[in-house]
């Protein structure tokens, strides 16, 4: 995996990463959630953003999985945020055969390289 970069605009979710934290971007005229790389958004198109914190809890959108020479291959997936943006990231310690849309994921963070990013595994939530 080659090494992740921040700059300035992505420093406070890599910041937010380091502690535990996945953060996302809300608009302050709408109060709209969105992607963290959002540069104005998307309902009423106003570049007011500030970072929030998200819950870190989701859903299953979509999924990949990446077919290589190892025995253990990695799964992307699409995540739609309880908050509503979705992200991509790699799924783990899910079996890839069982998966289905709708299925309930919480976030982790890995490392990856100088930086940690966000990963979802199976939510440990009830109900």
């Amino acid at each position: 995996m080659a090494d992740v970069v921040r700059d300035d605009e992505s420093a406070e979710f890599f910041d937010g990463a380091a502690r535990g934290e996945l953060m996302i971007k809300r608009c302050d005229v709408c109060g709209h959630s969105l992607r963290p790389d959002a540069i104005a958004c998307s309902k009423c198109h106003a570049t007011a953003l500030s970072w929030v914190r998200a819950s870190g809890r989701g859903c299953i959108v979509s999924w990949i999985v990446v077919h290589r020479d190892d025995h253990d291959p990695p799964v992307v997936g699409l995540v739609e945020l309880d908050e509503g943006p979705w992200l991509h990231a790699r799924l783990l310690d899910v079996d890839h055969d069982l998966l289905t849309v709708g299925d309930a994921v919480d976030v982790d963070f890995e490392p990856a390289g100088a930086e940690h990013i966000p990963v979802f595994r199976p939510a440990s939530r009830s109900g």
